[in-house]
């Protein structure tokens, strides 16, 4: 078993989640200490679009384990449900809450976080971010979220560059169709599973949480990566 996080704390949102509760696992397997955080069924009770409760969020992390050394930044929602779509068809109300949840949180949980990777002299944000952030696709036509996962993946890289001296290594990972409770309508549609062969040739199948978490583990530990934009998508963007 690794022990690259050995002696290391990880505070992880969205660890109620697919993705982010492999994350926690993967973390915690490695050796840290790991604060999950959600709005539900977590280590840590949070709206992460809230800046108080980000900011209490990152102490009640601190004051656990004495220090923060990563962060994976891994909240979000698709926004569907609530009339995310095209342009032409999303809602106010979708764009809205799709970016507050998606990339404000990001934003959040980094400004209060820097603060304390400083403290620990350096350290690691990993944000999830998505294929969608990418490139556009008609099977997936939901614009605020494809926005809101383009804005992580400039802000992750942006924050690289400014917090390099710091020693604060800042990279985003970008998942293809990952088989998780919040793809479930995706991977119920048969036309989009039909297309998956042509999506994601290498398997033609959805991936699994525990690859993005392998990604997001990789990204928490190697020393000279910063601002890299990892995908894990079977093939998705290679074309």
């Amino acid at each position: 078993m690794s022990t690259v996080l050995e002696g290391k704390a990880a505070l992880v949102t969205g660890a109620a989640g697919g993705i982010g509760s492999a994350v926690v696992r993967a973390f915690a397997e490695a050796g840290a200490e790991v604060l999950g955080v959600d709005r539900v069924e977590a280590d840590y009770v949070c709206d992460v679009t809230r800046s108080d409760e980000v900011k209490r969020a990152v102490s009640a992390a601190v004051e656990r384990f004495g220090r923060l050394d990563v962060v994976f930044n891994g909240a979000g929602i698709s926004g569907r449900s609530i009339g995310d779509g095209p342009v032409d068809s999303c809602t106010e109300q979708a764009w809205d809450t799709v970016l507050e949840t998606n990339l404000k949180s990001v934003f959040l949980c980094s400004k209060h976080a820097i603060p304390a990777l400083r403290r620990s002299g350096g350290g690691a944000i990993v944000n999830l971010s998505s294929v969608t952030g990418l490139v556009g696709s008609e099977d997936f036509a939901t614009h605020a979220y494809a926005a809101s996962k383009g804005g992580i993946i400039a802000l992750t890289r942006a924050m690289a560059v400014a917090y390099a001296r710091d020693g604060i290594r800042c990279n985003v990972i970008c998942p293809g169709l990952i088989d998780t409770p919040m793809s479930e309508r995706a991977r119920s549609d048969p036309a989009i599973m039909e297309h998956l062969a042509e999506l994601q040739p290498l398997t033609g199948a959805p991936g699994r949480p525990e690859d993005v978490a392998g990604a997001a583990l990789y990204l928490a530990t190697a020393p000279f990566v910063t601002g890299a934009v990892l995908t894990v998508d079977g093939g998705w963007t290679a074309r």
